[in-house]
């Protein structure tokens, strides 16, 4: 399997643990929602939370398949990708539309929350996480 098929595969799954890395070296675990947009996968988040700010100095991450706990499945791989911070309204729309047709009502219903709470869209961005290219040995 090809790392870009081993990270689009994880578009199937329900939640995927998202780990960042801090400046000092120590690893963050997030459980996240995924979708497939194109060759790449997306995922959401505050576009003030730690895990943007980590991003933005260490785009690398790892992604592995997990439960809503964060706990990862049984022999789940660890998948190496890169992520980007978007946070254009053209990226938010086709973000809402994958996450949209993945997670249906549930989606909608966080996304209602959101804005019963008063957020707006521009207070989120969109990570796309993208295969990480090996160098032949």
């Amino acid at each position: 399997m090809t790392d870009s098929t081993a990270l689009l595969a994880l578009a199937d799954e329900q939640y995927v643990l998202l780990t960042t890395t801090r400046r000092t070296g120590v690893a963050v675990p997030t459980p996240v929602w995924v979708a497939r947009d194109g060759d790449t996968l997306v995922v959401t988040t505050g576009a003030e939370s730690g895990k943007v700010k980590r991003l933005r100095h260490t785009p690398r991450v790892t992604l592995q398949a997990c439960d809503r706990a964060g706990t990862p499945h049984a022999a789940a791989p660890v998948i190496e990708a890169h992520a980007t911070v978007h946070d254009d309204a053209a990226s938010r729309d086709r973000l809402d539309a994958a996450l949209s047709e993945k997670y249906g009502v549930q989606y909608a219903a966080i996304r209602a929350m959101g804005k019963l709470r008063g957020r707006r869209a521009n207070e989120s961005v969109v990570v796309r996480l993208s295969a990480v290219s090996k160098e032949p040995s």
